[in-house]
C-alpha cells in the first residue's frame, strides 16, 4: 500500500492570490503581462511568487487556456555574427514577454527545409513563428508556403505579403559613407558581401547612392563572403591601389568601407603587411559593431544594430497577430547607428573631399 508523502506540495496559483491579497484571476493577468494592471498590485504578485517559489504549470495552463505560450523561431546561418545576435535578440524579447520559444536552425533555407522546420514547429504547438530572412533564396522560399499560423519576417522580408522587421542597411551604409567624405577622402572603395543576401545588395546600395549624390566617383566593387579570410584577399588587392601611380600624385585608393567587421579585420591585417598605414594612409570602416571591434589596431569605425530592438520589435508585431490586435501587413524599420572610431581619422592633407 503506498504511504503518505512527506514531502511539501508545490505552491499554487490560489496560494500566490492568497499572499498577494488579490484575486486568482488578477494573479493570472499579471503572469500574462495583462497590460490592465496596476504597478503597485503587479509589485505584490512578484513579490508574493518570489516568497514562495512559485512556477507555472504550462502543461495545465495550455490544457486549460487552450493556448501553448510557445513561439517558434526559423534562423539560417547562426554561425555569423548578424544572424546569431539576431536570433538572440528575439528568443529574449520572447522570453520578456512570458513566452517559451521552440528554435529551429537551418544551414540552407530552401523551400524543402522551411517547409520540415515549419512542420516540427507546427507539432511543438507554436502560435506563431519569426523568421530570420537574410538572404534572397530564404525570402522566395518563404514566400512559397501555407504557413499554418501568423508569421513575422526579420531581415529581408519587406518584399513579401507578410509583416516584418528589418534595420535600414541603405541608411547605415550611407551614413558610413557619407562620414568617410566628409572627413578629406575624394571617393569611397567598398569591400561588399555575398551576392545573394539582402543586407550586402542594401549597403552596397546605401555606399553607391552616398558616392553619386557627393559628386564622387565610384570606384570598382570588390566582394567577400562575410569571412575575414576573404577581407584579407580583398585587402591584398586594395593595398595594390593604395600607392599612387605617378610620385607626388595622390593613391587611388586612401579610404574603404567594409560590409561587415570581420571582413574588415581581415582587409586591416591584409594592409598592415603590405605597409599601408590604417589610418594615415587608408581609412577602414566596418559594419555592425560586434564586440571585438573597439579591440582591434586601430579601433574599427562600424555602425551598430540594435539587435534588441529588432527583438522587442518583432515579438511585439508577432504577438499582435496572435492576439487578433491587428491584421494589416506592417513592416517595421529599425535605424542603426554610426559608431565613430580610430580607424577613420580625417585626413591632414585637405578638409573636404572637393
Amino acid at each position: 500500500m503506498p504511504q503518505p508523502s512527506d514531502a511539501p506540495k508545490a505552491p499554487t496559483m490560489a496560494d500566490v492570490a492568497r499572499v498577494a491579497g488579490v484575486s486568482h484571476q488578477t494573479v493570472s493577468r499579471v503572469l500574462s503581462n495583462h497590460p490592465n494592471v496596476r504597478e503597485t498590485t503587479r509589485t505584490q504578485v512578484h513579490q508574493a511568487i518570489a516568497r514562495l517559489g512559485y512556477r507555472r504549470n504550462s502543461a495545465a495552463r495550455a490544457l486549460a487556456t487552450r493556448r501553448t505560450h510557445t513561439l517558434g523561431v526559423i534562423a539560417v546561418n547562426t554561425t555569423l555574427h548578424g544572424p546569431a545576435s539576431t536570433l538572440a535578440g528575439v528568443q529574449e524579447a520572447a522570453r520578456d514577454q512570458g513566452y517559451l520559444v521552440s528554435t529551429v536552425t537551418l544551414r540552407t533555407a530552401t523551400r524543402a527545409a522551411l517547409t520540415q522546420a515549419m512542420d516540427h514547429l507546427t507539432a511543438w504547438g507554436v502560435e506563431g513563428v519569426v523568421a530570420i530572412t537574410p538572404q534572397r533564396e530564404t525570402v522566395r522560399a518563404l514566400a512559397t508556403l501555407d504557413t499554418p499560423c501568423p508569421v513575422v519576417t526579420v531581415e529581408g522580408g519587406h518584399s513579401l505579403d507578410l509583416p516584418g522587421v528589418s534595420v535600414d542597411q541603405v541608411l547605415g551604409a550611407r551614413m558610413v559613407t557619407e562620414h568617410l567624405l566628409a572627413t578629406g577622402h575624394r571617393t569611397v572603395w567598398h569591400v561588399a558581401g555575398p551576392r545573394d543576401w539582402l543586407e550586402s545588395e542594401a549597403r552596397t546600395e546605401g555606399w553607391r547612392s552616398a558616392l553619386r549624390e557627393a559628386g564622387a566617383e565610384t570606384p570598382p566593387l570588390l566582394r567577400g563572403d562575410w569571412s575575414p579570410l576573404s577581407g584579407y584577399h580583398a585587402g591584398q588587392q586594395l593595398a595594390g591601389h593604395a600607392a599612387a601611380l605617378v610620385p607626388g600624385q595622390p593613391a587611388r585608393l586612401t579610404a574603404v568601407f567594409v560590409a561587415n567587421d570581420q571582413m574588415a579585420l581581415g582587409v586591416l591585417r591584409a594592409l598592415r603587411e603590405a605597409g599601408v598605414r590604417t589610418p594615415a594612409d587608408v581609412a577602414v570602416a566596418g559594419f555592425d559593431d560586434i564586440p571585438e571591434a573597439e579591440f582591434f589596431p586601430p579601433p574599427l569605425t562600424t555602425v551598430r544594430q540594435d539587435f534588441a530592438a529588432i527583438g522587442r520589435s518583432s515579438i511585439a508585431l508577432l504577438l499582435d497577430h496572435i492576439e487578433g490586435r491587428t491584421t494589416e501587413i506592417t513592416h517595421l524599420t529599425v535605424e542603426p547607428e554610426l559608431i565613430v572610431r580610430a580607424s577613420t581619422a580625417r585626413r591632414p592633407d585637405r578638409a573636404s573631399p572637393h
